[in-house]
């Protein structure tokens, strides 16, 4: 995976670990509280790990005498991206 990959996976991860408390349909409807929130720190746990692979890959960035490769930079700021009606 590349950084913009982990950073993307950490967010999506983010995003699933908040729906764990408030999903009450298809399978999910009968899990305990317990189980919720184990589903949820999983989750949790593999973001964290998301988001230090993207950071160690965006502080590894090695610029070339023309400054950052043009390509990684465009991945990173197509990552980064905030999706359009999400600008809370």
């Amino acid at each position: 995976m590349t950084g913009p990959e982990h950073y993307l996976e950490a967010e999506r991860l983010d995003r699933l670990a908040d729906q764990w408390m408030d999903d009450d349909r298809g399978w999910k409807a009968h899990l305990s509280v317990e189980e919720r929130l184990a589903y949820r720190k999983a989750d949790q746990d593999a973001a964290q790990f998301h988001a230090t692979m993207a950071l160690a890959a965006a502080t590894a960035i090695q610029p070339s005498q023309y400054g950052v490769n043009r390509g990684e930079a465009k991945a990173w700021i197509a990552a980064c991206r905030t999706p359009a009606g999400d600008d809370k």
